[in-house]
């Protein structure tokens, strides 16, 4: 990366651009000079449920009463029939893979972690959920049964996770 900051730097006064030349096709490529951290606040107050439902271990979504229309991750309001008379439900924890992907080149904030697999898997209950696989992902296939468990990453705190049935 430095040297492609450096080169950008050196570009900089001939085309203007921080741009470097791409080794493979010659190309053009920008190359960004900030250094990016980001930190946030978001408030949880209407979906604080949801993470009282981790704590013990429960993956808890919103029903709209009056559509019947189920969201995970939980909604404060139904973003489909614009209601906001939602109830709380806990999902089955188990569902069907449909597909996943091992992230190699990771952002800044995952960078002290190995390379990681993340799935998406459809729940029993008709809901979508992205989440890390846990295990092996060249053990694993789209159409195989998984679970979702609570667990805590290695900042200590809790996540879900999709797991491979065993069986």
């Amino acid at each position: 990366m430095d040297d492609l900051r450096k080169a950008a730097e050196t570009n900089i006064k001939e085309y203007g651009f921080p741009v470097a030349i791409d080794e493979k096709s010659g190309a053009l490529q920008w190359v960004d000079m900030r250094d990016l951290h980001l930190k946030y606040v978001i408030s949880i107050e209407n979906i604080q449920n949801f993470y009282e439902g981790l704590r013990e271990g429960k993956l808890l979504a919103t029903k709209c009463k009056k559509c019947g229309e189920l969201f995970f991750p939980p909604q404060k309001d139904c973003p489909k029939c614009m209601d906001d008379d939602m109830e709380w439900v806990e999902l089955k924890n188990e569902g069907v893979l449909e597909t996943l992907t091992v992230i190699f080149v990771r952002p800044p904030s995952f960078a002290s972690y190995d390379p990681y697999t993340v799935a998406i898997a459809r729940l029993d209950d008709g809901v979508k959920i992205t989440a890390w696989l846990k295990g092996d992902p060249q053990k694993v296939r789209p159409g195989q049964r998984v679970k979702v468990e609570v667990s805590k990453r290695k900042e200590g705190y809790l996540m879900y996770e999709i797991v491979p049935v065993e069986g």
